[in-house]
């Protein structure tokens, strides 16, 4: 039976599923900053890409079923985000594509699927703006690409229960375990003010793009998912029923499956 966690009770208390050994581990020295990065398997490459607070361990459940299906997957922890560091400047999600580059450039990647969550999806879409030449296809969930498309913020126990394992997780991984309350304020900052894309911008885009929102998700205006599908040439939308924000970890198996099809599609 696949697990299931809607109220994020198991994930407060466990944290995500264990990953898997990796085939390869490292650090990518970048602007500043040192970007942790991790490889399993072999085949065609796609990167996960995790949500603002958290990190790569986010995606227990993402990783095995995509070595399953024949893929090699990178997982990069954000910059300031679990076991990679930052400089003093701003985060910027421009900034962290950037560092994505740079992990792909060590890795020896030429292109690669993205799947991105929240702040990562976001961070995935630029990619496909600034990189097309290095980017496959994006599977963008989670996330607004300018501040308009963001709903009222409304406390709720699974979001207490997701920022509380996010706070043991720094703890446990940052080289400044000490520092959660600022790397959130920094990071809420961030959030505040970017992305600030335009339907131009979004027009430019190239690649394969599904746009995924799960029909509850507490942060994400559906209307404003909907004028990201319409604004990307081609793009998909796609509801994922029953779920929130936090659907790679409340229904693993139903995310995946929308994620595999989805890379399937595009042929990578």
């Amino acid at each position: 039976m696949e697990p299931q966690d809607d109220e994020l009770i198991h994930f407060e208390t466990h944290g995500g599923a264990p990953l898997p050994p990796a085939a390869v581990e490292g650090h990518v020295a970048r602007d500043g900053a040192r970007i942790w990065y991790a490889s399993y398997g072999a085949g065609p490459p796609v990167i996960l890409l995790h949500g603002g607070l958290g990190h790569s361990g986010n995606w227990g459940y993402q990783v095995p079923a995509l070595l399953r299906r024949g893929r090699r997957v990178v997982l990069i922890d954000s910059r300031g985000h679990g076991r990679s560091t930052r400089d003093a400047r701003p985060y910027s999600y421009e900034l962290m594509a950037s560092d994505v580059l740079a992990v792909m450039d060590a890795l020896h990647l030429d292109k690669a699927a993205v799947v991105g969550w929240s702040d990562g999806a976001c961070i995935a879409l630029i990619l496909a703006m600034t990189a097309p030449s290095r980017v496959e296809g994006v599977f963008f969930f989670a996330c607004n690409m300018d501040p308009s498309g963001t709903l009222e913020f409304v406390p709720s126990p699974v979001i207490d229960r997701c920022f509380s394992r996010h706070a043991k997780d720094y703890a446990a991984l940052s080289t400044t375990p000490d520092d959660f309350n600022p790397f959130v304020e920094a990071v809420s900052l961030m959030m505040r003010t970017e992305p600030n894309y335009q339907a131009a911008d979004l027009g430019l885009i190239r690649v394969p793009v599904a746009i995924v929102l799960g029909e509850r998700d507490e942060f994400i205006k559906p209307d404003h998912a909907e004028y990201l599908a319409r604004s990307i040439p081609n793009a998909e939308m796609i509801y994922l029923t029953g779920v929130s924000h936090f659907a790679p970890l409340q229904r693993p198996g139903e995310f995946n499956v929308a994620v595999v099809n989805f890379l399937d599609g595009i042929g990578s």
